[in-house]
């Protein structure tokens, strides 16, 4: 701690709104600034106004903010995640503009440059990808195994929470005071107490640890729900390959998130007690947090590529009208990649004075991780051939992953090699390879999720050209941005520079601009997509419940499920056994009799501590300790209060299941199949005829 000197508000005053700087010293770096702060404040206040035009807040706390349903928490995880996305990407815009000025010092100054790279990056990971991740996770895997819900779901629900409240903390951080400058890693001494005596690092750290909390309970629900809540003849080996990678994506996330915690705490009491864990005095050492850091890090990236893999083999699967290729191999590659993640996190460090015979292994451990990752490729090409293709939307975003992310891939082998690492480490040509990743391979598999299992969530299809629009955006506007960085990478210009001298790097920066502004233009595109499909949404109404011709059991049941999600828990007989019933004629079952249903009654809970942990951190980050102390014994209260409360549960009577399944296989009886011809017409109710002729 660097001043003791605090008042009633800690060290939190008026010089730490945006407009001080601004009226002190008006210029381009604080107007972007306090642009910024008001777009933050003007959409609060849109959203509650909005919320009260339309006297939605008691229908809101109702049937959202109090809900444990996982398929509501799943839609709520998305929306959190969209939101983030549309700052990460406009952040991203803004710093590519800065660099396409050209040379000199540009409209940013160089500790907002800083900021900037440092929230996209933290923002991008932990609140964009994590929570569509898990989002997606959230509506599916429980329909997937023909499961009720998660097996925790009040865990559920307080997880959302916390991951939200941070996310939250990081929105405030717009508005008062300033981020970390430290980049989304926070490498220590730039975020040492000496080094950064501002709020800025204590933004980052409370943050990660909450939202960290909350994505290791979610972790730890979605194994055990795997594990334990699978219906009956579902074996390991029958499960869908989505499955198979949100498992081993959990088990990543229980080993790989205690480190990052850890290393965020220990920065913590170096920051706030005065220790020294990860600074020369005192013996201490930043290759310690660098360690730290890195062991959750490496592993980070394939708990969030691996649900993508899963994903994108849904979709080759569905939309090739086959089984998938190669089963068991992609689940051997999905378990080797999950055990080799935690085998590499050293070739972060081949720059960093380790010995050569280090760099050699790591290297090759590294190396290592293509050989399985070609795997899947190969039988994702292979369930491709000579299946009846349908270029729908998710599939398309399915084709631009294949043919972008084998570029990343291998960009990825180069850079295992230490010797060319060593040339190329601190350039954007790095930037460029784990852009080459995580576009293709994370957010376009979310949006092809988004687009496949929107019908399910909401009863109606995405509308298909603006669809094929956002597609072509995302694909046009990745390659414009992030192809000349390999180019300027690679001819020296250093990653996390606001400006260069050297004029040969500006008309890549330009072809950078246009491709950052494509990508703005794809994801308003994506708002275009979803206000055009909700206009109209009459059209393209599946009730029935399986618009896609799909194969695993999320398909049998009506669109939207119902809360109890399976009327009868489904007898599971093959890997893809909806396809296999449908191909007997045996797709829709009536059952001989019904039972009441048992779910989890609403709680405010997770709510609660999103509010409480929330303000919490708001007071550490702004040594506000009376406030700190008063949420700490808050937080402790509502948890104890809320464990006596013994209502948990409520019970649907099975004369109303009965009355409302029967309604629905009524409909299924009476509603005409259609193909795949009319696949993205009116006629598509949902009710697709089995294209018998692709199945092998």
């Amino acid at each position: 701690m660097t001043s003791p000197e605090t008042g009633f508000f800690g060290r939190l005053s008026w010089d730490a709104l945006p407009i001080a700087g601004l009226l002190q010293d008006p210029n381009a770096n604080e107007i972007v600034a306090n642009a910024a702060a008001g777009v933050v404040i003007v959409g609060v206040i849109a959203v509650v106004g909005l919320l009260s035009w339309f006297r939605l807040w008691t229908p809101l706390w109702r049937d959202w903010l109090t809900s444990v349903d996982h398929k509501k928490i799943g839609i709520m995880y998305v929306v959190f995640a969209i939101v983030m996305l549309a700052r990460g990407v406009l952040e991203g815009v803004v710093m590519r503009a800065q660099q396409a000025a050209g040379p000199g010092d540009g409209f940013l100054e160089a500790e907002h440059f800083a900021e900037l790279f440092s929230t996209h990056g933290t923002i991008m990971i932990f609140f964009v990808a994590v929570p569509f991740v898990f989002g997606i996770a959230n509506y599916v895997i429980p329909l997937m195994i023909g499961a009720r819900d998660v097996a925790f779901p009040r865990l559920n629900q307080i997880s959302l929470g916390l991951t939200v409240s941070s996310g939250m903390m990081l929105m405030v951080s717009l508005v008062v005071g300033r981020f970390s400058t430290g980049g989304w890693t926070a490498y220590p001494p730039y975020t040492g107490a000496a080094f950064n005596p501002g709020v800025g690092p204590d933004y980052w750290i409370w943050a990660i640890v909450v939202s960290g909390i909350g994505t290791t309970l979610t972790g730890i629900n979605f194994a055990v729900t795997i594990y334990k809540m699978r219906a009956p003849g579902m074996t390991f080996m029958r499960l869908p390959m989505y499955c198979w990678t949100i498992i081993c994506s959990s088990i990543l996330i229980v080993f790989a998130m205690p480190p990052l915690g850890v290393a965020a705490l220990m920065l913590a009491a170096d920051r706030y007690l005065d220790f020294h864990f990860f600074t020369n005095d005192l013996g201490g050492n930043m290759m310690n947090y660098a360690n730290l850091f890195w062991l959750f890090g490496h592993p980070e990236v394939y708990l969030l590529v691996l649900p993508a893999y899963g994903i994108y083999s849904e979709v080759f699967a569905t939309f090739s009208a086959k089984r998938l290729y190669g089963y068991n191999s992609l689940v051997i590659a999905t378990m080797s990649i999950a055990v080799l993640s935690f085998t590499v996190w050293l070739h972060h460090f081949f720059t960093m004075g380790q010995s050569a015979l280090i760099n050699a292994v790591f290297g090759i451990a590294t190396m290592l991780i293509a050989i399985p990752t070609g795997v899947k490729v190969y039988d994702w090409m292979a369930t491709l051939w000579r299946g009846r293709i349908r270029f729908s939307v998710p599939m398309l975003y399915g084709l631009a992953f294949l043919m972008l992310f084998v570029i990343g891939g291998l960009s990825g082998v180069i850079l295992a090699n230490p010797t060319v690492d060593y040339q190329v480490h601190n350039t954007l040509f790095l930037v460029a390879h784990f852009h080459n990743v995580l576009l293709p391979g994370v957010l376009f598999g979310l949006l092809a999720a988004y687009n496949y299992w929107f019908p399910k969530a909401f009863g109606f299809r995405l509308n298909e050209f603006w669809g094929r629009i956002t597609v072509a955006l995302w694909t046009i506007g990745f390659l414009l941005t992030f192809m000349p960085l390999y180019f300027v990478g690679l001819m020296g210009m250093p990653r996390r520079s606001f400006s260069y001298d050297d004029p040969s790097f500006h008309p890549f920066m330009i072809v950078a601009i246009v491709g950052a502004l494509v990508i703005t233009c794809a994801l308003f595109s994506v708002l275009i997509q979803l206000w055009v499909s909700i206009r109209d949404r009459e059209k393209t109404r599946v009730p029935v419940g399986d618009p896609w011709d799909g194969r695993t059991l999320e398909w049998s049941i009506p669109s939207p499920p119902p809360p109890y999600n399976f009327a009868i828990i489904p007898q599971v007989t093959d890997r893809d056994d909806f396809a296999a019933a449908k191909e007997r004629g045996a797709a829709y079952p009536t059952p001989d009799a019904y039972e009441d249903i048992e779910l989890p009654r609403n709680t405010g809970i997770g709510f609660i501590l999103c509010v409480f942990s929330g303000i919490w951190m708001f007071a550490l980050v702004w040594w506000i300790w009376w406030l700190a102390v008063l949420m700490t014994v808050l937080i402790i209260l509502a948890v104890i209060i809320w464990t006596f409360d013994d209502s948990t549960e409520f019970t649907i009577p099975a004369e109303e299941v009965r009355r409302d399944h029967e309604a629905w296989l009524s409909l299924v009886y009476n509603e005409k199949a259609v193909d795949r011809d009319y696949e993205t017409s009116p006629e598509n109710r949902g009710l697709a005829r089995p294209d018998l002729e692709a199945v092998t």
